[in-house]
């Protein structure tokens, strides 16, 4: 029996992330190909870790992470936080669900990799966040991230009264996301659209 809903936030309760990537590849020129190769050439110079995972971590900074891509691409970058956010918006259908299943007794919980500096933007995103969910672990924060096991033992920890991961429905727009929570027993829904996401969790909690 599903007691809980452990949710992402960016793609799942809001619009679709490669818009925002895809605005700031418009307004700076730069292509998603050369950043992908800037971001190589960091991970090569410090042994293989990624700065983004890094960065969602906490263990460097933006502006750290700024500086040092500029650095790879040969160019001053700004912090992409404006394009992004300005370009991110709610999935009002999606919360509006999850606020249902809260009101008929699902427990539920945020789990999201994320900026550290970002909080107060994502949070501005959905201004009842701690309304909604008893529990939010922001990576950020933590020092781990998805799909990293200990994440998800973190927010079952958290949530506490003896929940179970096999008691959980997880829902999350990768799939990589999605297979670590499943590989912990967890019921895992790859999101992809407002109707399928909301179906297979209706069916997963037994629903009409």
């Amino acid at each position: 029996m599903i007691r809980a809903v452990i949710s992402d936030f960016g793609g799942v309760l809001t619009t679709p992330l490669i818009e925002s990537f895809i605005a700031y590849q418009r307004e700076t020129g730069i292509a998603l190909e050369d950043l992908g190769a800037a971001i190589a050439r960091l991970m090569e110079e410090d042994g293989g870790r990624h700065p983004l995972f890094e960065l969602e971590k906490g263990n460097i900074t933006e502006d750290e992470f700024t500086r040092r891509l500029g650095a790879a691409l040969g160019r001053e970058l700004s912090s992409m936080r404006d394009t992004y956010f300005g370009n991110l918006h709610p999935n009002e259908q999606m919360i509006e669900y999850l606020r249902g299943l809260r009101e008929d007794g699902i427990r539920l919980a945020l789990l999201t990799n994320n900026v550290r500096e970002w909080e107060p933007l994502w949070r501005a995103k959905l201004p009842d966040v701690d309304e909604l969910f008893e529990v939010v672990v922001d990576s950020g924060f933590v020092g781990m991230r998805k799909p990293e096991p200990e994440i998800y033992e973190l927010t079952l920890a958290r949530l506490g009264d003896g929940l179970r991961a096999e008691e959980c429905a997880f829902l999350d727009d990768i799939e990589v996301n999605c297979d670590a929570a499943r590989a912990l027993g967890m019921t895992a829904v790859r999101f992809h659209d407002n109707e399928q996401a909301i179906a297979e969790l209706d069916s997963a909690l037994g629903r009409a």
